[in-house]
């Protein structure tokens, strides 16, 4: 599975965790454009990336503009290692993941903020030296711990998709820690919460063999085939 593949597995679905919809969503302004970019349209992430640019010009504490506009710069980073570029590879990452980390410092309980972060460093953490890659995989269920604790007074009002986007966050990056009691408790809370979301056969899988299938193709897990 490439680089591409897991950043939209993951993205597509977790980014309609930030419910309750409210009269403007940023992350509508912006996500299809940069979805298209993940997956190969140049213009359409230099467009996404536009917006956000112009936006942080006349806000610079804008933090959902921030966060999305890190995750760019993240992408960009990776798609630079790709090609051999290492030196812009890492001045991109740490670009990038700096912007996010000001971002969630801006609005730190602001699900719209904590989701991009935490879903970007899932992925990118997938393929990460351990030293480098196990902070941030901490970092990113972090986030989806507090956006669960956020969202505990209307959880059960989302659909099964949101919620089995974000258990099965928490499960899969709670497995990768070696925190199998952690992993085991939100893949058995997805199955019992969540029982039509796409992830709960992936999430039966794991708890009957201890490893998750892989995803094929490129799309959201649940909605997006």
């Amino acid at each position: 599975m490439t680089l591409v593949t897991l950043l939209l597995t993951i993205i597509l679905g977790v980014f309609e965790l930030a419910a309750p919809l409210s009269a403007e969503r940023f992350d509508h302004v912006v996500r299809a454009d940069f979805f298209a970019g993940f997956g190969g349209d140049e213009a359409r992430l230099q467009k996404a990336m536009s917006i956000c640019e112009s936006i942080l010009a006349d806000d610079p504490r804008h933090a959902e503009a921030m966060v999305w506009h890190g995750a760019g710069l993240l992408f960009q980073g990776g798609r630079s290692f790709q090609a051999g570029d290492a030196q812009r590879g890492m001045q991109l990452f740490q670009t990038g993941l700096t912007q996010m980390n000001d971002a969630v410092t801006l609005a730190p309980d602001k699900v719209a903020v904590l989701i991009p972060r935490g879903a970007v460093l899932l992925t990118a953490t997938r393929n990460m030296d351990p030293t480098i890659g196990h902070p941030l995989l901490e970092q990113a269920v972090a986030d989806y711990e507090k956006v669960l604790d956020i969202q505990a007074a209307y959880f059960e009002t989302l659909g099964d998709h949101p919620r089995g986007e974000l258990l099965f966050g928490l499960a899969e990056g709670s497995a990768r820690l070696g925190r199998l009691d952690k992993a085991r408790m939100y893949f058995e809370r997805l199955v019992r919460d969540a029982p039509t979301s796409g992830q709960t056969p992936r999430a039966q899988a794991w708890l009957t063999t201890g490893s998750v299938p892989k995803v094929a193709g490129i799309g959201c897990v649940g909605c997006h085939k």
